[in-house]
């Protein structure tokens, strides 16, 4: 008896397959989660003025974003409920904050919620970062600060975090080092758009680093956004102390203002010129 195969497949069609099922495994997967999530909860409409917003995992929200998503709910209606937690006689908004926000801008009154009660503070933090994960992407800063205030409130070590949330191990010790970091480099990220590994790399450098403070200027003023731009600083610093020491022992230290790569190519020709100077000038004494 022989055999029958199903028809071959051409590559782009293996890909979109692909694709396909991948997008399918992560909507199963948010299904179930929310399964979890909403185990026990009522549903209800409860009305906004009711319910107390509380620091969430997200603080960046995108106006424009929240303005489309304003509208949709004006025309369809709020598809997905708003989660929230009733302690006493109040409620406190648990996950939806953006759907909470867009509802306000277009003057709506009441909203379908699921109500949850007799949940632990570390059942809370954990519902709360895995359903803002879920949706619309976190700033990798919020992130690690949601990771930080759960480690923080839960006592929980960085093995038990990386259960608790299904996040890597690695993932869960870097965020907690950018938490840690001063407020006003964590804002810059976020105005400047800056690339976490820059901040990574930066915190990893000694305190006693020459130019430590110009370095954090630089990054606070968002003259080093791409860990490349780090890179090309670092090594320029390197490489400009290492010429400074060869032309003269009792040579002056370089300072290296920190600022854009543009102006860091120019300190390098300034400085190429200056050791073409003092070449001639040496020449001549001779």
């Amino acid at each position: 008896m022989s055999k029958t195969f199903l028809p071959r497949k051409t590559k782009k069609e293996r890909a979109t397959l692909s694709n396909i099922q991948s997008s399918s495994s992560l909507q199963n997967l948010i299904r179930y989660n929310d399964q979890k999530l909403l185990k026990g909860a009522e549903l209800s409409e409860v009305k906004l003025s009711e319910i107390t917003v509380r620091e969430q995992v997200r603080t960046k929200f995108n106006e424009g974003s929240l303005k489309e998503l304003a509208e949709n709910i004006k025309v369809n209606g709020l598809i997905q409920p708003l989660v929230i937690h009733r302690e006493g006689s109040k409620f406190v908004l648990l996950c939806g904050e953006r759907r909470f926000r867009a509802m306000k801008l277009i003057n709506k009154e009441r909203a379908p919620c699921f109500i949850l009660e007799g949940k632990s503070k570390e059942e809370l933090l954990a519902i709360q970062f895995s359903e803002n994960s879920s949706r619309e992407e976190l700033h990798y800063i919020d992130k690690a600060d949601g990771i930080y205030n759960y480690q923080v409130a839960t006592g929980s070590s960085e093995r038990k975090i990386e259960t608790d949330l299904g996040i890597s191990k690695s993932e869960v010790h870097r965020s907690i080092l950018l938490a840690k970091l001063p407020t006003k480099l964590k804002e810059a990220a976020k105005i400047h758009d800056i690339e976490k590994y820059v901040l990574i790399e930066f915190d990893e450098l000694e305190e006693n680093y020459p130019q430590r403070q110009s370095l954090e200027k630089s990054i606070l003023e968002g003259g080093i956004t791409k860990r490349a731009h780090l890179k090309k600083f670092l090594s320029l610093h390197k490489a400009l102390k290492e010429a400074a020491q060869s032309i003269s022992v009792t040579a002056a230290p370089i300072s290296i203002p920190a600022h854009t790569p543009a102006s860091i190519s120019a300190i390098v020709k300034k400085s190429k010129s200056k050791s073409n100077s003092n070449s001639n000038s040496k020449r001549l004494t001779i």
